[in-house]
């Protein structure tokens, strides 16, 4: 090794690193990485480069940083990133223009930017910009490190245009050397593909061309209320509150509070379960409420020097009213885990005037489904047992993952299952048989 250069911004780690390799060619700069400016001669750029960059979410970055960063990442590598990434997509997008013609780098980044949204745009710099070589993933139940919840990968690349049929080493499990399974994938097959977590497990996804989960339900996320210990109460804080009922909706529980897979209700629509909630939703004004609604004013008060000042109560016309969200006939669970035999995620019949926190999904039937429920009000049950058919690998492989096996289903991503098989138990389509339900 000539020579080496590398940084680090936080001088608790900086100055023993420092001192640690200062009869080594390695020179280790106490700086932000983002703000240093790369050699201009080609011959003065690294032709090794690893990084383990900060895990910092965009929710940490000020408008003024992402502006900044969003500049500089197009500017470098051609890269315009999503205000939705994380840092580490910008350190790569920066540490492109220290590389050599030619240069490899080693990078151990999350691995979500293999299955989100903001990481479309990074996944296309692989493609093209560099030549992808190999990304291995570790398992998520084998966290790689303890302050940070998130599924890990290795990614190198050479920072070269990609030659013709060029495939990639994808390897999941174990280790880089020692994979517990691995395959090569051609550059056509990714760029065809949403999600990577698919490899090496799974062959590359054919196009389906018929229905989807999007042409039966609206699929939307539950209400965020803004403080959930603050706007949900029991039965026994209502009843001492002596808050209005007319101002009390139903809610469900946490999913670890709801035993079976059918919610039922009694004469009131009050979900029918040890642990019965209400979400206190009010669209009175301020001089309304403290004239005719004394009792829910006094108790909205309790919250004016916390709750209010939260950012998504700040930011409403009532910081007390919330969002519409009726009752959905069936709901799903938001989160699950996979280290256990059953589905990682529930469909929920929902026979109850209860609405939903952002902790599930909510399916509303379209006009389609809607009006096929009318005519035949019982196939709202024979969709609901199929949808908890679905094989558990399809519902995982269309989520995502984080560190120690935690999964998420997002809207979007239900909403692009595969619906042929669903339709056809309903009766919607009658090109499909019931028995492709093993397929969805």
């Amino acid at each position: 090794m000539q020579s080496a250069t590398g940084f680090e911004i936080d001088p608790h780690y900086g100055e023993p690193a420092k001192a640690l390799w200062k009869e080594t060619p390695l020179a280790i700069t106490l700086a932000d990485f983002t703000r240093q400016h790369p050699p201009i001669a080609d011959k003065q750029r690294a032709n090794l480069l690893i990084c383990n960059p900060p895990y910092v979410r965009h929710h940490h970055l000020t408008v003024e940083d992402k502006a900044r960063l969003q500049f500089a990442a197009e500017k470098t590598a051609n890269l315009a990133l999503s205000g939705l990434s994380g840092l580490y997509c910008y350190f790569m997008a920066l540490a492109h223009g220290w590389m050599s013609h030619g240069g490899l780098a080693g990078w151990l980044i999350p691995s979500e930017f293999m299955d989100v949204n903001y990481g479309r745009a990074l996944k296309a710099y692989l493609l093209r910009e560099v030549t992808l070589l190999h990304i291995h993933r570790f398992d998520p139940h084998d966290v790689q490190f303890d302050d940070a919840l998130v599924s890990s990968a290795v990614v190198w690349f050479k920072k070269e245009k990609p030659p013709a049929n060029h495939e990639v080493r994808f390897s999941y499990g174990g280790t880089m050397q020692r994979p517990t399974i691995s395959k090569n994938v051609s550059l056509i097959d990714l760029e065809c593909t949403d999600k990577w977590t698919r490899f090496p497990k799974q062959n590359a996804q054919a196009a389906h061309t018929g229905l989807h989960l999007s042409d039966l339900f609206a699929i939307k996320r539950g209400l965020a209320t803004g403080d959930n210990g603050f706007f949900i109460v029991d039965e026994d804080k209502a009843h001492s509150l002596n808050l209005p009922p007319k101002f009390l909706r139903p809610v469900l529980p946490s999913s670890r509070y709801i035993k079976g897979n059918e919610i039922h209700a009694d004469t009131a629509g009050v979900p029918l379960l040890e642990k019965r909630l209400f979400l206190i939703d009010c669209e009175l004004s301020a001089d309304e409420l403290a004239r005719d609604e004394p009792a829910l004013w006094a108790y909205l008060q309790t919250g004016l020097k916390n709750v209010a000042k939260g950012y998504l109560c700040r930011s409403r016309r009532l910081w007390y009213a919330q969002e519409r969200r009726p009752a959905a006939p069936i709901v799903c669970t938001y989160f699950g885990r996979s280290d256990h035999d059953g589905q990682a995620f529930r469909f929920l019949l929902n026979n109850s005037k209860a609405t939903a926190t952002n902790g599930f999904l909510m399916l509303y039937p379209k006009p389609m489904l809607a009006e096929q429920l009318v005519r035949d009000p019982t196939a709202m049950r024979r969709l609901w047992q199929a949808l908890n058919a679905i094989g558990r690998e399809t519902l995982l492989n269309n989520g995502r993952v984080y560190g120690g096996g935690l999964h998420k289903l997002e809207p979007k991503e239900l909403a692009n299952l595969p619906a042929d098989a669903l339709a056809a138990v309903v009766g919607l389509c009658e090109k499909c048989a019931p028995r492709q339900l093993a397929l969805v």
